[in-house]
């Protein structure tokens, strides 16, 4: 249990040990449910409540913050890491209303099999008095549910936003103290969760700006005392800007692939591009995925298997399509043994991606000359693309 400001606590839980989110992200710096209560004048507010598996930390804080009574408790997103936790609070708090848009509601009622008379719904921009503290609610779809929305608290002017702007780490600090570690955690958190939604975040950061914000709280990670830190990095991981890098994820069974990669590398870097190589057997996906938020080209590295794609290399191009980074350019190197469908079959994979296919470069086994000759000719198109978007210095 920590102070915001007077009568407003963070009551939820950190996970210090939790390393793979929903059995897929990897978490290398653990995360937090935040679950905030707003004590007012006249009734008493808790906004979200936490994972199932840190119900018990969620209820020890209430006592201790001496929530007797709960009147209000704000859903502002139906997915179990903040809403698991909601039968158990109603069951100690029987009296105390889930408050939350339509849509949330209906889905609370299916996930966690609530009844309906538990619920107050609000509409977008309605407001909820507490006394002396007035709660306006937002919508935020598509951030990355259809149905989220935030909490502003006019007096205070804390925005409690959810999942958008979140961080997934571990901190003992209530407050964001070191904002280069933040940052990146950050940004591996938009990453893997807000990037498919570019178009919906850049409208939602629109609502926000008639907002006066001094506080900005997130449902994971800790809480920004100044929040045009993480505003203005999402408007630029969310624009349309990439940079002069090139991402090449690449998997190699018998080194053929691995030396076309190392010499393609040093050719883009010749040129002086920045590229991020990932070895997609021992990747953390997180780290790619990272890599892919404002990268202007990916090329993917893969030898044949059969007459396809190397899982590995295939699981790269289904993560990339999945994220739609704003890439404009990929491509595809690598070898085979005696045939294929790999370049169609990758390419196939790409749908997602409005990106131009550059001319892809495949070696019948080890690269000879003219393969090494055909990677150089790659790298100066890149470079060309790289050009004409302006952003080679």
């Amino acid at each position: 249990m920590r102070q915001l400001k007077a009568d407003i606590l963070a009551v939820g839980a950190v996970d210090w040990d939790v390393r793979l989110f929903d059995r897929l992200i990897p978490l290398p710096d653990g995360t937090s449910y935040n679950s905030y209560l707003i004590k007012g004048s006249e009734k008493t507010a808790l906004l979200d409540t936490v994972d199932p598996a840190k119900t018990g930390v969620l209820i020890g804080n209430l006592s201790k913050a001496g929530a007797g009574k709960l009147d209000y408790v704000i859903a502002h997103h139906a997915e179990q890491d903040h809403s698991g936790s909601l039968p158990d609070i109603l069951k100690l708090y029987p009296d105390a209303r889930v408050v939350t848009n339509p849509k949330c509601k209906a889905m609370l009622i299916d996930i966690l099999d609530l009844q309906e008379d538990k619920f107050i719904t609000v509409e977008d921009g309605e407001t909820l008095s507490l006394g002396d503290k007035t709660l306006q609610f937002i919508y935020l779809p598509w951030v990355h549910w259809p149905e989220t929305m935030a909490t502003y608290l006019k007096e205070d002017k804390i925005l409690f936003s959810c999942d958008f702007l979140g961080a997934h780490l571990a901190t003992s600090n209530l407050f964001v103290d070191d904002e280069a570690t933040v940052y990146e955690s950050a940004k591996r958190y938009y990453a893997e969760i807000m990037m498919p939604f570019r178009r919906q975040i850049n409208n939602n950061l629109e609502k926000l700006e008639s907002l006066e914000i001094e506080i900005i709280a997130p449902s994971h990670g800790p809480v920004y005392n100044r929040p045009e830190f993480i505003i203005d990095a999402y408007k630029d991981w969310a624009s349309d800007a990439v940079k002069n890098e090139v991402v090449v994820p690449y998997v190699s069974m018998h080194g053929s692939t691995a030396k076309m990669v190392s010499f393609f590398v040093d050719a883009l870097i010749e040129r002086g591009i920045m590229v991020r190589q990932f070895e997609l057997s021992t990747v953390d996906v997180g780290k790619l995925a990272i890599a892919l938020v404002d990268a202007a080209t990916i090329v993917i590295g893969s030898p044949t298997v059969l007459i396809g794609p190397h899982p590995c290399a295939a699981y790269a191009a289904f993560l990339a399509n999945a994220l739609r980074p704003k890439t404009k350019f990929a491509s595809i190197i690598g070898s085979f043994g005696w045939g294929g469908k790999m370049v169609e079959q990758l390419t196939a994979m790409l749908g997602n991606l409005k990106v131009g296919i550059l001319e892809p470069v495949l070696a019948k086994g080890e690269p000879k000359e003219d393969d090494f000759g055909k990677l150089d000719k790659l790298a100066d198109e890149i470079l060309a693309k790289h050009k004409e978007l302006g952003i080679v210095k």
